[in-house]
């Protein structure tokens, strides 16, 4: 059995990060401009992305020698919790996941060409990591990749790749001989094979990629390391990034709430004086900051899933965001009364985020089994 110790860090340099994030997205994410990329093709300003870039967020974990920045998760996570605040759908995490693979399982020259690219914000990156059969398992892949000539024939399909429509790479996860193996693709190389998916949260840009009779060279693999264990690192930052945006989302939800209890009168009272509305009201807050201290504890101790406490401390996380946002939001909805049903309810962009986040990097149920497993052996 695994035995949970150590405490929560934050240290002066999150607290730096954190305030700097939540004045910028503040500032260039209010729910107006939110709401206007919501019919834009890509659902992100190029003045925006370029800030983040400038900003330098975009490589905090890549190491200095490649452009970055060479931090932890825990002050990644600063970033991307008031992302979540704001329901920010830009290439971010997409990116992010990217140039850890790169960095996991990339070559040198792989490493040397295109992570500095990633970390700058000059290119956007992506993963292809799911597929239409659901698993979220990272080698339950049947997506394939034969060896032909000089190089590779793909074939398969790839569902919820995020941003491949402006992705200038994309890093897709096949079986090659019995094992997961991944390949570097390029954006010319996706043309006429990406389809927009219809996805219940309308801030996210996500796409079907139909791999088949896709030929690439055989300096497309990225050959620098275990594939496998790549992918493992990568299922568990993309979890733990997820978890941050569910943190920060719920939080928004929980204050949009509070706001309208504070200004609503139904038969002369504030309809926050009613104690119906107040114990969920409670019920919320408290969630919102359980899910923020396992957040912020599984960042401090991130490994990976190591099959130990960084495992077990991203799961848990994961398994309190997916509730407490789900729970925050929808308590929003309700207490919003008939308003809160209507597409001008901010209440409902929260709610839809919180769905798709639900499902992102595994459900709740799929991370409860993976605890069984972890913690009564």
């Amino acid at each position: 059995m695994i035995k949970m110790e150590g405490a929560i860090e934050f240290t002066e340099e999150q607290g730096m990060i954190s305030d700097s994030a939540v004045s910028f997205f503040r500032e260039q994410y209010p729910m107006a401009t939110v709401r206007q990329l919501l019919d834009d093709e890509r659902g992100y300003t190029t003045d925006g992305w370029r800030s983040i870039g400038e900003l330098g967020w975009l490589g905090m974990m890549i190491p200095e020698e490649f452009g970055g920045a060479g931090l932890s998760a825990k002050e990644l996570v600063s970033v991307v919790e008031p992302m979540g605040r704001h329901l920010v759908g830009t290439p971010f995490i997409a990116t992010t996941l990217a140039g850890q693979l790169l960095l996991k399982a990339g070559s040198e020259a792989q490493k040397s060409h295109l992570l500095p690219k990633l970390a700058s914000g000059a290119a956007i990156g992506s993963v292809a990591l799911f597929e239409p059969h659901g698993a979220w398992e990272p080698d339950q892949l049947r997506a394939t990749a034969q060896r032909s000539g000089n190089g590779f024939v793909l074939s398969g399909s790839k569902a919820f790749v995020l941003d491949a429509a402006v992705a200038d790479l994309l890093i897709v996860a096949c079986q090659l001989d019995g094992a997961p193996a991944l390949f570097c693709l390029s954006g010319p190389q996706l043309q006429g094979r990406l389809r927009r998916e219809t996805v219940i949260d309308e801030t996210r840009r996500s796409h079907r990629l139909q791999l088949d009779g896709l030929e690439v060279g055989s300096d497309a693999q990225l050959t620098g390391g275990d594939a496998l264990a790549a992918l493992k690192w990568c299922h568990a930052l993309g979890a733990l990034l997820h978890t941050a945006e569910s943190a920060g989302g719920a939080n928004s939800a929980l204050l949009l709430t509070v706001d309208y209890l504070k200004t609503r009168k139904q038969f002369g009272q504030l309809i926050g004086s009613y104690q119906a509305l107040k114990h969920p009201t409670v019920d919320a807050m408290i969630a919102v900051e359980h899910s923020r201290s396992h957040l912020y504890y599984a960042a401090s101790l991130f490994n990976g899933y190591d099959g130990g406490e960084s495992e077990v401390a991203v799961r848990m996380a994961k398994v309190h965001s997916n509730e407490s946002f789900y729970f925050a939001s929808d308590r929003a909805i309700q207490f919003h009364g008939g308003m809160g049903f209507t597409h001008e309810c901010n209440a409902g962009l929260h709610f839809r985020r919180a769905q798709w986040n639900k499902f992102s990097f595994g459900d709740t149920l799929h991370h409860r089994r993976h605890l069984r497993r972890l913690l009564m052996p």
